[in-house]
């Protein structure tokens, strides 16, 4: 009876042992892993070699607010390396602050290199605002373009509270707090105040839009309705100026801004090649789950999908360009 329990003693100790190490080998792992992340993520936007190039800079998805980004323009707009930049963009926009945090931010490169966008599939709203920051605007016979507009979207749910029995009581502080709320019907001092600031922003994009295109009366009021043009017609109103491709860039660069059109075109990172070191999460996961912690690297991953979803959440003013679902 002793024997065994010296010897249940004995494997409590050594299962304490074990889980210790365990964990110091997790911690290292992962201390290792986000030191090469790091490292890596400060030369992910260098250049591939050394000796001039024309950098290509990719936007693509929606857009939201970026200091990765911001923080990598800027390094962009200083290269010495660096003779031109073509942007790339596919995008349907995103937040006014996010657009316009990222037209500066290409105004600052535009400044300082010549600068040409392309196109790939889509440009609007917020993402036609980037597009306006380069000197020349180049699309595709099949891109879109356009969507010049501001929207703010709120959910209203009171007739679905009346439905299943359920009231919800606020108390304000004055009538305009925390409005629109979604629980009630928006009162017209309320709609009148959301108006007022989607208006001043709409102004705020005209205002662009007539500034870096050079539209004024008629063309510019045909060009700012909200609507969307296929490339070639936004090359008859004046929001594109050349149908083509990088190569269509690369020929303009040399023609118009006396860049050697041999010069190679090499990708700059505007973010770092681990984008907040997502890639650690999945290292770190696999490390717990390899070492025997499976749950705590479920744990792990479950934390770093929520995170990534959250960062989908858009809200406050759009620049965005969606189609509508219904008829």
């Amino acid at each position: 009876m002793s024997l065994d329990a010296d010897q249940i003693v004995d494997r409590r100790r050594m299962r304490r042992k074990l889980t210790f190490w365990r964990i110091v080998t997790v911690l290292v792992a992962i201390l290792a892993i986000g030191a090469l992340a790091a490292a890596l993520g400060r030369r992910g936007d260098l250049p591939a070699a050394v000796g001039a190039q024309i950098s290509r800079v990719t936007i693509s998805g929606v857009i939201l607010g970026n200091r990765d980004r911001v923080e990598a323009l800027t390094r962009l707009s200083k290269s010495s390396s660096t003779r031109a930049v073509i942007v790339h963009i596919d995008s349907p926009g995103g937040t006014v602050p996010g657009s316009e945090q990222l037209y500066h931010a290409l105004r600052l490169v535009a400044e300082n290199k010549p600068t040409v966008v392309v196109v790939d599939g889509l440009a609007a709203s917020g993402g036609y605002m980037a597009a306006m920051a380069s000197d020349h605007i180049i699309a595709q016979d099949s891109s879109i373009v356009g969507s010049i507009g501001v929207l703010y979207q709120y959910p209203n749910v009171t007739d679905l509270l009346k439905t299943v029995g359920v009231q919800v009581e606020t108390i304000r502080s004055t009538p305009l707090k925390a409005q629109p709320d979604g629980f009630e019907p928006t009162s017209p001092l309320a709609r009148a105040a959301i108006e007022s600031m989607v208006m001043d922003m709409y102004a705020w994009f005209q205002k662009i839009v007539e500034d870096r295109r050079k539209l004024t009366g008629d063309a510019l009021a045909k060009v700012v309705d909200g609507r969307v043009f296929t490339g070639r017609q936004g090359l008859e109103v004046k929001l594109v100026d050349e149908i083509g491709d990088e190569q269509t860039a690369i020929d303009w660069l040399a023609k118009q801004k006396g860049i050697d059109s041999s010069l190679p075109v090499r990708d700059w990172r505007l973010s770092p090649r681990f984008s907040e070191l997502s890639f650690l999460h999945v290292s770190a996961a696999a490390v717990l789950d390899t070492v025997g912690l499976g749950a705590l690297a479920r744990r792990l991953s479950e934390t770093g999908s929520v995170q990534a979803l959250e960062r989908l959440n858009l809200d406050g003013l759009l620049a965005l360009w969606h189609p509508s679902a219904t008829n």
